[in-house]
């Protein structure tokens, strides 16, 4: 499959105009879909992204981009169940040297699922488990 996921951080900076990431990671966004790449996210993501996007810019603004990823055509859904959520909650104790979040961990353990190994984010927990990081971290030079 050819498709990029989008963790939370990633959707946040494309929804805040002030965010330092934000016109970047809407470039690695729109760069994907021109390509013709599906975005790929999952219920726990859009539950954050909406609790992020309201604290930050208001309820409107959650309600806007709700509506704008619940209309397109381009996004697919991953849904955690029980299943996920057991290797997720397996994940998050088995790294307990690292900081990741339990929702960090579902993100993981979809993204290993369906094989993708690129995600739009700012999250260094990403590049930690293996994943590429689009756009690439300021001052660092993308992989190839």
């Amino acid at each position: 499959m050819k498709a990029l996921f989008v963790d939370t951080a990633g959707w946040v900076a494309c929804a805040d105009g002030a965010d330092p990431a934000h016109v970047r990671c809407c470039a690695a966004r729109d760069a994907a879909l021109e390509a013709g790449q599906a975005l790929v996210t999952t219920d726990f993501i859009v539950d954050e992204t909406l609790t992020l996007i309201q604290f930050r810019l208001g309820l409107g603004a959650a309600e806007a981009w709700w509506q704008q990823v619940d209309r397109s055509a381009r996004l697919r859904w991953e849904r955690i169940d029980s299943d996920r959520f057991e290797k997720a909650r397996h994940l998050f104790f088995q790294h307990r040297d690292k900081d990741f979040s339990f929702t960090d961990c579902t993100s993981f353990v979809v993204m290993r699922e369906i094989r993708l190994t690129q995600a739009i984010t700012t999250d260094r927990h990403f590049r930690r488990m293996g994943f590429q990081v689009v756009p690439a971290p300021r001052g660092r030079a993308p992989r190839t």
